[in-house]
């Protein structure tokens, strides 16, 4: 090969990426309405390799396909508060998305890749991993694949499959940035172990498909990153998506019985409060839980948690979800100015 049709090449190679990606993140679900765009694409030149089974080629073709596989599996779901997406998970007519997309919602409208519209019904919801299940009745649309096995690289091609800004079946492109995060919705809800992803995730793509390139969907994107430097607006290239892992975990419970028993989460037994100057306010304490058993107390201030300082209700929830249940714990409180350290054995969190 020439130097120059290397270069030839790479630039494809480059240019490709950069077409699939062109879609510009944003915050999460909103109420914007359906929208509808006809793009008319007209190619005259033929780039050496490409059109005869080069690489670049090869790559577009994987993209394709996978788009080809895993699209007629994700919904757009519409509640009263906006629009969000889900992701086939049976034959049975169950489908999972966030929890933060159902909201409140006991019923929600669900509609599927082909365009027809049906009624759902939610089945459970665990807001502390952000999972969902609705079930829609007269309809089985064909279930994704969700991967079974757990090992995701850094640099591995993805795929996010959602209904951004109610443009249904969207598609942008991006790779696993990274593993293994802890990050705060900022409400109080902490997800552990997040994938980290560069692909775009817009308004409305929250609950689709975030897949590789063997049509296996790895996780469910959930939020994009915002940036305090330029007024909290959502930053560029960095989203996060909750493991394929956990939603299976979390989504057989709830199908199988509506609620969750087994998280794998900590749980203190506390109900908190963050104070307008800093600082974890113990509101009530759970009778014969966790926290009572250690001695814990109502008006209690929480300074720090296994050895990091908390200053607010996220803070708290980022560290529990950093820590088994069964685990005992140094959890240090201010009590009428006087600071202690109780040793906390956490319990598991569990649905109401």
């Amino acid at each position: 090969m020439t130097l120059a049709r290397a270069a030839l090449l790479v630039g494809l190679v480059f240019a490709l990426a950069a077409l699939a990606s062109g879609c510009s993140g944003s915050g999460d679900s909103s109420s914007a309405a359906t929208a509808t765009a006809t793009v008319t694409v007209t190619t005259t030149d033929t780039v050496a390799g490409a059109s005869s089974g080069g690489p670049a080629d090869s790559l577009q073709r994987e993209f394709v396909r996978v788009v080809a596989d895993v699209s007629p599996s994700v919904v757009q779901i519409e509640t009263s508060q906006g629009l969000g997406s889900g992701v086939v998970y049976d034959g049975m007519g169950d489908i999972v998305t966030n929890a933060h997309v159902v909201g409140a919602a006991k019923s929600v409208k669900v509609t599927l890749s082909n365009g027809s519209r049906h009624s759902g019904t939610v089945v459970g919801t665990f807001p502390p991993n952000d999972v969902a299940v609705v079930h829609v009745d007269g309809a089985t649309p064909r279930p994704a694949t969700f991967r079974e096995r757990t090992r995701i690289a850094v640099g591995d091609i993805v795929l996010a499959i959602g209904n951004p800004l109610g443009l249904r079946s969207s598609v942008t492109q991006g790779i696993v940035s990274s593993l293994g995060r802890t990050v705060s919705e900022g409400n109080g809800v902490a997800l552990p172990s997040v994938i980290q992803t560069s692909a775009a995730i817009n308004p409305g793509n929250s609950g689709g498909a975030l897949v590789d390139l063997r049509s296996e969907v790895i996780g469910i994107p959930t939020l994009a990153a915002l940036d305090p430097e330029f007024g909290s607006t959502p930053a560029a290239g960095i989203g996060f998506a909750i493991p394929s892992s956990t939603v299976r975990r979390i989504a057989d419970q709830l199908i199988a019985t509506g609620k969750v028993t087994t998280s794998g989460r900590a749980f203190l037994g506390v109900q908190v409060a963050t104070l307008v100057n800093g600082g974890v306010l113990v509101a009530s304490v759970q009778a014969g839980g966790p926290a009572a058993h250690a001695g814990m107390k109502q008006g209690d201030l929480i300074v720090a948690v296994n050895g990091t300082t908390v200053q607010s209700t996220d803070d708290l929830a980022t560290v529990l979800a950093q820590i088994k249940p069964g685990t005992t714990i140094p959890v240090k409180v201010d009590r009428h100015g006087n600071t202690m350290t109780l040793h906390v054995k956490v319990g598991e969190l569990q649905s109401p």
